[in-house]
């Protein structure tokens, strides 16, 4: 650190510890969290981690001083993360014959009033009508609520726990299968519709997986709150990685392409994630804009996903920002008839 000034040789000090934790971070892509726990709590703060190596880098190049290598190498051998991060350009390729899956977590229609508004439930139906997906996957369904959705398929299934929470697939086209993969111990749930289009079928996967239960509005900053925290997450973590593990070995079963989309509740730089992701295209990173962000937070969040067999084209991806749930609703436009024309 010759030449530096005092100030430069501390930020360079903080540079590096900070570039090392971003490395160790990405680790967590591909280690269970059942072998490191510690690992997936890392994951968390890999956004955040992103964008101060990148100030880094920036603070650097502007000193003119070599130190900009610190965080410029991190990030680069992180690259393909980035590309989850923040996507640049949107693709817009739009065909009458596209299917549109969209998927949404509606948080029970905001039957206990966490948003102070009413009329919330019409509000979602309307907004749902208007964007007229093919597929509609709704997470924290409660089937109680009648709001006359006009699709003549449909997959219905609710916590056998709690009759008001479950999940639900809404379908144009014929359903010829359905099921639940009932995830021991949670009320959070993963169910499947195998649906027919065309000459093609393919499989639906709604995805809810355990919650972390973190709420931003409390008190973690006590070292009795901080522990309990740390408990519970790591705790959901586990519940995580076997509910992958079910939907994998439940998705071996099938020869049809599959569609993977719903609320994760981890980020696109988990273990979670990456194993889900396997034989599967990320509709956002491949036609989507910006951060991509799906949770109703200050800091860009991105924990729902609609992930597509490799043999589906992706031809458009959008989130919609409304603030009718503590999630924004996204939607993808496929044409999974491509590939089937191509190998004929």
């Amino acid at each position: 650190m010759k030449k530096l000034s005092l100030l430069d040789k501390f930020i360079a000090i903080v540079n590096s510890l900070l570039a090392i934790l971003l490395f160790i971070s990405f680790l967590s892509y591909y280690i269970s969290p059942n072998n490191i726990s510690i690992l997936s709590f890392l994951s968390l703060s890999v956004p955040a981690l992103i964008i101060i190596n990148f100030l880094f880098v920036i603070y650097w190049i502007l000193k003119l001083k070599r130190q900009f290598l610190i965080s410029t190498i991190i990030l680069a051998i992180g690259f393909q993360h980035i590309a989850n991060f923040y996507s640049f350009e949107e693709k817009k390729v739009m065909l009458h014959t596209d299917l549109k899956i969209m998927s949404y977590n509606i948080r029970m229609f905001n039957i206990y009033n966490w948003i102070d508004e009413e009329n919330i439930d019409e509000k979602i139906y309307n907004f749902i009508t208007t964007k007229e997906p093919d597929i509609l996957c709704l997470q924290e369904f409660n089937p109680t609520v009648k709001l006359g959705f006009k699709y003549p398929y449909s997959y219905i299934k609710t916590s056998t726990k709690n009759k008001l929470f479950g999940h639900a697939i809404f379908s144009k086209y014929k359903i010829i299968n359905s099921g639940s993969l009932n995830f021991p111990t949670s009320s959070n749930n993963a169910i499947f519709a195998d649906i027919i289009k065309d000459k093609d079928t393919i499989r639906v996967y709604n995805v809810h997986l355990e919650s972390l239960s973190i709420n931003p509005k409390e008190d973690y900053f006590t070292q009795e709150n901080s522990e309990k925290l740390k408990i519970r997450v790591e705790k959901a973590f586990k519940k995580q990685a076997i509910q992958t593990n079910l939907i994998i070995e439940h998705q071996k079963n099938t020869n049809f392409k599959s569609i993977i989309c719903g609320d994760f509740n981890n980020n696109a730089f988990s273990w979670v994630y990456h194993t889900l992701k396997k034989n599967k295209k990320d509709a956002f990173e491949i036609a989507g804009k910006g951060f991509g962000k799906t949770y109703n937070y200050t800091f860009p969040i991105r924990i729902d996903f609609i992930l597509v067999d490799t043999k589906i084209e992706v031809n458009n991806f959008k989130t919609f920002n409304v603030n009718y749930s503590d999630h924004y609703p996204i939607m993808a436009r496929l044409d999974f008839n491509l590939q089937t024309d191509l190998d004929h």
